[in-house]
């Protein structure tokens, strides 16, 4: 008999059908010499501290840091799984080979190898890889089943992160609890510090800080209207610095002019091409939702997730958005299949996949697809089954994908980019326009269900500012000519420099993709992403867990933090636990044990460095100590110093740190 594990009950009596096992016991389907189980979330986990050691059952400064010499697993304390685990581990015991078929990817690969583990596997283990539950995707995976041992490097990446967030989570959370935390015994508030949540929190709390404690500038812009065009003036601006910075200078500068003619010196008009927007990755995907439906990046991976195992969308936990060479001939099939719910703009697609080398065939873009781009699994597109009895949130997200993956074949928007420059004396001005000349991939977008202008109004009455990505300002400038002149009419804006914006769950996902740094450019987002916080599948978890702990709340779209989760990034002293750019280079690692290029045991090693470094960092803080000078107040830690409680009764115990 061989053994088929899948990720979850739904998936697989997907490939119990596909293998013809339809006979129904509890707990697995069996048939045609295949026996297909389940597991559902972590059956296994690593061993609480108390498991390792006694010492560790209770909490103490002294305890610390907690490193076992060996990691172990054990079963999830829970009656299902432990039913459902004994089930797996009688039918391994039965089985002459077992197949792998977990989720494909790093955490889906460690869930089902610690299962193996801990049932005692003997047997050959294969791997089948999909990206898609289809029964053409089930088949052709079948075929192409590789050894366990190809994916060694993948499950050691997912070993190291496991072993990462138990080192650092747990003695970190226990060090700053005992040293920092309110409170004795069962009453002592935890503080939960972990790898990636920490540095998230951070980064928000940071932003709240910029804006609390911004402090607004007025400036001047001169700006002058001339054939019903409004012109900027083109100010030296030295660094960090406004051109004009006060109204007695803004107004000298329009008194110099406003007898003066303003000339065109230069018309230059350029044609130029814009691409569709770039398939869907997982964080992409969120970042969308949330702006145009407000959809939490939690609720966005549900439904894609849902849409993944209802067949007609592909695997969702991505962080790609090019597509394999081998997906380009399946595309016609996938165009035909979804075609009746696009009759706006399929039927205008060829249906021919030859590189784009014949008349009315597919384009084959390196924009699109892009072997060197994709590792584990391609970009986020339908798979072309017929998307039936789907929810109204189903049908928006999936219509989203559909409609991108259409777009993708499309020509480019054809546009014209006018610049326009002027002068008034001394002072050069400068106007630009765009013109649409052809739709081309627009055309796929303009009949979406919520218009552009209710979405602006939904992002406005939510307090964010929107912009549609699918959207052109279209400025169509008169016909300008070098060298003609006329009066003008010179004008002063005031304007006030404005805070940075709070997050919201688009702006953050960003943010922890990029490791906190602003980034606009898609090939440089790209460039970046391995030094991102989190993998594209865990953020939207991470972000969930700060809200239920009550470090962040939402406020419309906006993310604030509490006051709790103020507090605890104002207590905490290591960088290595609120910095998103050491978070982010510490992801790169793991990435690239994923990839063969480093190794886990100099991982681990650095782990043990840093926990060891984190304690002893808590332990060496002085807060809280009975002061050495009055013997009455205590030490208390400011930025760059510690002091007594009582120094506004005069003692002066003051230390630097």
């Amino acid at each position: 008999m061989i053994l088929c594990v899948a990720e979850k009950p739904s998936v697989g009596r997907d490939i119990a059908r596909v293998l013809g096992a339809n006979t129904q016991h509890d707990g697995f389907m069996e048939g045609n010499g295949y026996c297909v189980t389940w597991t559902f979330g972590h059956l296994c986990a690593l061993l609480d501290p108390n498991e390792y050691n006694d010492q560790w059952k209770g909490w103490n400064l002294s305890s610390l840091p907690m490193v076992p010499t060996r990691f172990g697993i054990k079963v999830t304390d829970d009656k299902g799984v432990q039913k459902q685990f004994n089930t797996i581990k009688t039918l391994i015991a039965q089985a002459k080979m077992v197949i792998n078929c977990g989720d494909a990817g790093q955490e889906g690969e460690l869930i089902q190898r610690w299962v193996y583990q801990k049932a005692g596997c003997k047997v050959p283990v294969k791997r089948l890889w999909i990206s898609s539950l289809t029964e053409d995707a089930i088949r052709e995976g079948f075929q192409k089943i590789k050894d366990q041992s190809e994916y060694q490097h993948l499950y050691e990446a997912g070993l190291m992160r496991a072993i990462g967030d138990w080192l650092l989570g747990m003695n970190a959370t226990r060090a700053y609890t005992l040293r920092f935390a309110s409170g004795m015994g069962k009453d002592r508030q935890v503080l939960s510090i972990g790898r990636v949540q920490t540095p998230t929190l951070a980064l928000i709390v940071k932003r709240q800080h910029e804006i609390e404690h911004f402090v607004p500038r007025t400036y001047w812009e001169l700006k002058t209207l001339y054939r019903d065009t409004l012109f900027s003036a083109q100010l030296p601006v030295e660094e960090d610095e406004y051109a004009i910075t006060s109204l007695e200078q803004g107004q000298k500068l329009l008194d110099s002019i406003k007898d003066l003619p303003l000339e065109i010196t230069s018309v230059e008009k350029k044609k130029g091409m814009e691409y569709a927007p770039r398939l869907f990755d997982l964080t992409s995907l969120q970042v969308e939702c949330n702006k145009r439906y407000g959809m939490t990046a939690d609720d966005t991976l549900k439904i894609i997730q849902s849409l993944y195992e209802k067949h007609v969308t592909t695997y969702p936990r991505v962080d790609t958005t090019f597509l394999s060479d081998d997906i380009y001939p399946k595309v016609p099939a996938t165009l035909r299949g979804i075609q009746e719910y696009f009759p706006q703009v399929t039927p205008l697609l060829p249906l021919k996949a030859d590189g784009g080398k014949g008349a009315g065939s597919l384009p084959k873009s390196k924009k699109v697809f892009d072997n060197s781009k994709v590792t584990d699994h391609h970009a986020i597109i339908p798979t072309g089954q017929r998307p039936d009895n789907l929810t109204e949130l189903e049908r928006k997200v999936y219509n989203m994908v559909a409609l991108r993956f259409i777009a993708a074949f499309y020509p480019p928007c054809q546009v014209a980019n006018t610049t326009v420059l002027a002068c008034a004396g001394d002072i050069s001005f400068k106007v630009t326009g765009r013109e649409v000349l052809e739709q081309g991939w627009r055309e796929v977008f303009a009949k979406e269900e919520n218009s552009s202008e209710q979405r602006n109004n939904e992002a406005q009455n939510s307090g964010e500012q929107n912009v549609d990505e699918n959207k052109v300002e279209q400025k169509t400038l008169p016909a300008f000519r070098k060298g003609e002149s006329g009066p003008h009419q010179p004008q002063l804006q005031e304007k006030t420099t404005t805070p940075p914006k709070y997050y919201t769950e688009a702006t953050l996902l960003r943010a922890m993709e990029t490791a906190g740094k602003t980034v606009e450019d898609e090939e440089l987002r790209d460039a970046m992403k391995e030094n991102g916080i989190g993998r594209p599948s865990t953020r939207a978890a991470i972000i969930e867990k700060l809200f239920q702990r009550k470090y962040i709340v939402r406020e419309k779209k906006n993310i604030h933090a509490t006051p709790l989760g103020i507090s605890l990034i104002q207590t905490i002293i290591s960088p290595l636990l609120k910095s998103a750019e050491l978070t982010g280079l510490w992801e790169k690692k793991l990435r690239a044990i994923e990839r063969g290029d480093y190794t886990a045991q100099q991982f681990l090693d650095e782990l043990k460095q840093m926990t060891a470094e984190v304690v002893r960092e808590v332990k060496a803080d002085k807060s809280g100590m009975r002061c050495p000078v009055c013997g009455k107040g205590t030490i208390i830690r400011g930025r760059t110093r510690y002091g007594c409680s009582r120094w506004r009764e005069g003692c002066t115990y003051a230390e630097q740190f």
